[in-house]
């Protein structure tokens, strides 16, 4: 059957009946047509009664079409919003998420408190699309920032990303703290959002997550804390005395994760922090 539709809130509402009935998110069609049109939220709302050009309309249709099919949107686009700015993103990185803005917001905070005016050295360890890093870089301007992940593909958009926005940001290529271990370099403060999304969950996500985002950066083991046993490991060799670490956490591992940096740690104040829907999804451990 043909689509027809002609004005904007047509558009709207036939992708909005479309997208619901094959179980995708609605909201993808107001994303969508903003991008195609190149406007924010009010001016789209504004603007509902204009009619559309043949060829946004064919754009629109066609990337409907493909989010149905199970691509993100955000792959569709080729950005995501992140902490106010605009982040390239493809099938090699993790589309970044609103609760890692949080871990984010928690990492500034601590930072001006514990350093106040003075120089240190951040790492973002598994930096992918660079949204920790480059946003940290931006914001904490004394702060020396280094991003490292295992795969080049992910470290050229997270460069790509940093050129764009004007952030200087160090990207090298390796494994976890490994390339700091080796050169025998320290850091005050390590963040990382690492996978950590148990082996056995890859049957219950979404396909639109399994089939596109690189498995690379979701799965951590059989109980998907692999990769914070790894830094429990690497951890107290890169450590300056004064810092702190920052974790994302899968939600119910926040307590478990706390225990290990405890144990690596035992001087450390270590805190869970819950974010804005109440889940455990933030640890922070201070060392000094």
């Amino acid at each position: 059957m043909a689509v027809v539709f002609d004005k904007v809130y047509e558009a709207l509402k036939w992708a909005s009946s479309f997208l619901k009935e094959a179980n995708r998110d609605e909201n993808a069609g107001e994303l969508l047509l903003r991008h195609h049109l190149k406007m924010s939220r009010s001016m789209l709302f504004s603007s509902m009664q204009e009619q559309l050009n043949e060829e946004v309309k064919r754009k629109f249709i066609e990337d409907i079409h493909a989010h149905v099919s199970g691509i993100p949107v955000q792959y569709i686009m080729g950005y995501e919003e992140f902490y106010g700015r605009a982040f390239r993103v493809n099938e090699e990185v993790l589309i970044p998420r609103p609760e890692t803005e949080e871990l984010v917001e928690g990492v500034i905070q601590r930072a001006q408190s514990h350093f106040g005016e003075e120089t240190f050295e951040l790492v973002d360890v598994g930096t992918g699309s660079g949204a920790i890093a480059v946003t940290l870089a931006l914001e904490l301007s004394n702060a020396i920032v280094t991003a490292i992940d295992i795969a080049q593909p992910s470290l050229d958009i997270a460069s790509t990303n940093a050129q764009a926005l004007h952030a200087d940001v160090t990207f090298v290529h390796g494994d976890l703290l490994q390339p700091l271990i080796q050169q025998g370099k320290k850091a005050a403060v390590v963040v990382s959002n690492p996978p950590y999304i148990p082996d056995g969950d890859i049957d219950i996500l979404s396909p639109v997550v399994k089939e596109h985002e690189p498995m690379r950066a979701l799965f951590g083991g059989e109980d998907g804390l692999d990769f914070y046993r790894r830094f429990m490991e690497e951890l107290p060799l890169v450590m300056e005395e004064k810092g702190f670490i920052a974790f994302e956490v899968g939600m119910g591992q926040a307590h478990i994760v706390a225990s290990m940096l405890e144990e690596a740690f035992p001087q450390a104040e270590v805190e869970v922090v819950y974010d804005i829907n109440g889940k455990d999804r933030m640890v922070f451990a201070q060392l000094a």
